[in-house]
Parts: structure tokens; sequence; C-alpha cells
């Protein structure tokens, strides 16, 4: 079999809130490091802000990708509530994400864009991050539905 399937996933906490402490965060990564291997996935680079992560990887190609992500997902979730004391206000991971496949070539420029994440967002929200992203790679935003699924019901 020959593949190449790059896949750069952004996906944020619920409601977009801070609930991933910078002090901690690398226990959520190597969770997302093992939870790749054991899905026969090849993770590149995991990093993130306090309120969304980013992920470069390789999917295995008999797993589809809304699968591989809805369990993530969930499964981190749960991983993370179990580290009340490290993520006390990690309530969960909000409804929307985005998915873009890039080349071989790609890579290292998608792996140093994640690995600045702390640097870049100085001066990007994850809101206009997650809109220029889409625009850079074709996908029409829905005004009406931006970001809408994650908001807190009132």
């Amino acid at each position: 079999m020959y593949k190449n399937l790059l896949y750069h996933i952004v996906f944020s906490t619920k409601y977009r809130e801070d609930t991933i402490t910078i002090e901690h965060e690398t226990i959520l990564y190597k969770f997302i490091w093992k939870f790749a291997q054991e899905n026969k996935s090849v993770l590149y680079r995991v990093g993130g802000m306090p309120n969304h992560i980013h992920i470069l990887i390789d999917i295995h190609p008999t797993i589809a990708i809304s699968d591989f992500l809805r369990d993530l997902k969930s499964t981190s979730s749960g991983f993370l509530k179990k580290f009340e004391k490290e993520f006390p206000k990690f309530i969960g991971w909000g409804k929307t994400y985005g998915i873009f496949s890039y080349s071989s070539k790609e890579k290292e420029t998608i792996i140093n864009y994640i690995k600045n994440q702390k640097t870049h967002h100085t001066s990007e929200t994850y809101e206009d991050e997650l809109r220029r992203l889409l625009i850079e790679n074709g996908v029409e935003i829905n005004e009406e539905y931006f970001l809408k699924d994650d908001e807190p019901q009132a």
C-alpha cells in the first residue's frame, strides 16, 4: 500500500474556554501521541493554546477521519477529567473542528506552525486563525453557522 495522508486538525475546548493549562499541557499531548500510535497513525506534531489544539498526523487509511477525531475527543475528554487537579476548568471539547490536507512538501512548514503557536497567538485569536485556515484552504464559510455550535446556551 502506498499513501500520503497528511492532515492538519484543529479543534477547540468547549465554548473555546481557556481550560488546557500550559504547565500541564504535555499530559494531554502525550495522551494524543499514544492514541495515534494505538490507532496505527503517525503523529508528526501536536501543540496548541489553552483553548485549542493543533495536530499534524497521517491517519491510517482504514480509519475514517471523522471516526478518529470523534474517538480522540471522547477518550481524551475522559482522560483529562481524571486529571481534575491539573485541568480543573476542562468540561469537554467543542463541536467545531477543521481538517486540512497537505502534501509532504508542506510537512515541515506545518510542524513549525504548530511549534510556534504561543508566539503566533500573541497577534491572532483562535476564531481569526480558524477563519484564515478555512479561507487559505478554499473552504467556504457560512457566517450564519461559523463557530455558533460551540456557543454557551442562554
